[in-house]
């Protein structure tokens, strides 16, 4: 086991790893003829559960003045709030428009690399910096705290949609897991 970094910023990097290799495990587990399926006409289908997801992260990223993928959103001028609603359009599009499987997973692992060199490169001064989060007075810290439930919610939605296709998760069991440990006796 690698040596973690200690304090919040190691827990939420713990908690990043984490998220970051279940949300890849689902991407990639499921055949790219999936992609297209959805539970109901008004729900989003996985490939673009997983482009939000992505933009997503970028989006929050740029909440926090992290600048990030120009290419997919130019060079955005005026105040946060006018940039998060212009990224929010954009990301519309997005999911729209990104539906291969290969391309899909290139923009999470891009949007999870940002998100983990932002963070890890962040300060304790600037984690700290008192920010507006729609509307809200807030910390950085709490933001990069949304990236994770946000990961985390989608997760949930795309296991369920895993489950409704009739495929386990793509990693073990817990429980399983969990009686061998208790046969050890450890």
């Amino acid at each position: 086991m690698s040596t973690r970094v200690p304090g919040f910023k190691g827990e939420y990097l713990w908690e990043l790893d984490i998220a970051e290799g279940q949300l890849l495990l689902l991407a990639e587990a499921l055949p790219a003829e999936h992609y297209g399926w959805r539970p109901a006409d008004t729900a989003r289908p996985v490939s673009e559960v997983l482009v939000h997801v992505a933009t997503g992260n970028l989006t929050l990223l740029g909440v926090v003045g992290v600048e990030v993928a120009p290419d997919l959103y130019g060079v955005l001028e005026g105040p946060p709030a006018l940039h998060m609603m212009a990224m929010f359009a954009k990301n519309e599009g997005l999911e729209k428009s990104i539906a291969d499987k290969a391309a899909i997973i290139a923009l999470l692992k891009r949007s999870l690399d940002a998100v983990r060199v932002a963070f890890t490169q962040a300060s304790d001064a600037e984690l700290h910096r008192q920010d507006t989060f729609f509307g809200e007075p807030t910390t950085v810290r709490r933001v990069y705290m949304r990236v994770l439930t946000h990961m985390h919610e989608h997760m949930g939605q795309l296991i369920a949609y895993t489950r409704a296709m009739g495929m386990p998760a793509p990693w073990p069991d817990w429980r399983e897991s969990g009686k061998r440990i208790v046969e050890r006796g450890q």
